[in-house]
């Protein structure tokens, strides 16, 4: 939340370089895309599957960060056909039936403050666009459990890489295992840095997503 589709150029560029044809939306809300009355996830995953009608995509290789990965992981879910690697960068995992509530209930925590101020002074025509109005449901479904996310994993047959980041990522480590075992195809790369892997810790992203993506 709160970036667009300008903080994976560089990434794009060195995937373009590498002979591969690249698309990078704007989800609802974010940049270059028109605001919505509806935020659920569900409509994230309705919006980038019409994108892949629109563009008769039959096979696709997914890369998100955050609101963006676990959008991936709904179509990958939906869509096991199409999505021949997926790669989720440190997209928060629902909590599952369970698991506590989170102690701060709608408010931000400070990792996700800290996020969100360090990608205002990156990017701030990004965050203008944002429309902040969004915040508030996501964070609350997030935070709500999401049995039916959980049981869909095993439906997902895409390679799966998986990257998170350090003490200041938000990727919970017990739900991160729960859904490696979940994965048929699935691998986990951390990296000492914080949300913004592709961002802050450029070089790093690159050369564990670049061989995925290639096949090896």
């Amino acid at each position: 939340m709160g970036g667009d589709g300008a903080t994976w150029n560089r990434f794009a560029q060195s995937l373009i370089r590498r002979g591969r044809r690249v698309i990078v939306p704007d989800l609802r809300g974010h940049g270059r895309s028109g605001r919505a009355a509806d935020y659920s996830f569900a409509t994230f995953a309705d919006d980038l599957e019409a994108l892949l009608d629109r563009l008769r995509l039959t096979r696709v290789d997914l890369v998100g960060h955050s609101l963006g990965g676990h959008t991936a992981t709904l179509v990958a879910q939906r869509r096991g056909d199409a999505v021949r690697k997926l790669v989720v960068e440190e997209a928060p995992l629902p909590l599952r039936p369970g698991d506590p509530p989170p102690v701060l209930g709608g408010a931000p925590s400070p990792r996700e403050l800290l996020h969100a101020l360090s990608s205002i002074v990156r990017h701030p025509r990004a965050a203008w666009a944002f429309d902040r109005s969004m915040t508030a449901p996501a964070l609350t479904q997030f935070r709500t459990p999401d049995p039916a996310w959980w049981s869909a994993l095993a439906s997902v047959t895409a390679d799966v890489l998986l990257v998170v980041g350090g003490l200041t990522g938000m990727v919970d480590r017990e739900r991160l295992a729960a859904a490696v075992a979940g994965l048929p195809r699935s691998r986990v790369v951390a990296v000492d840095s914080g949300h913004s892997v592709h961002r802050d810790r450029f070089e790093e992203f690159r050369t564990a997503v670049e061989p995925f993506l290639d096949g090896l």
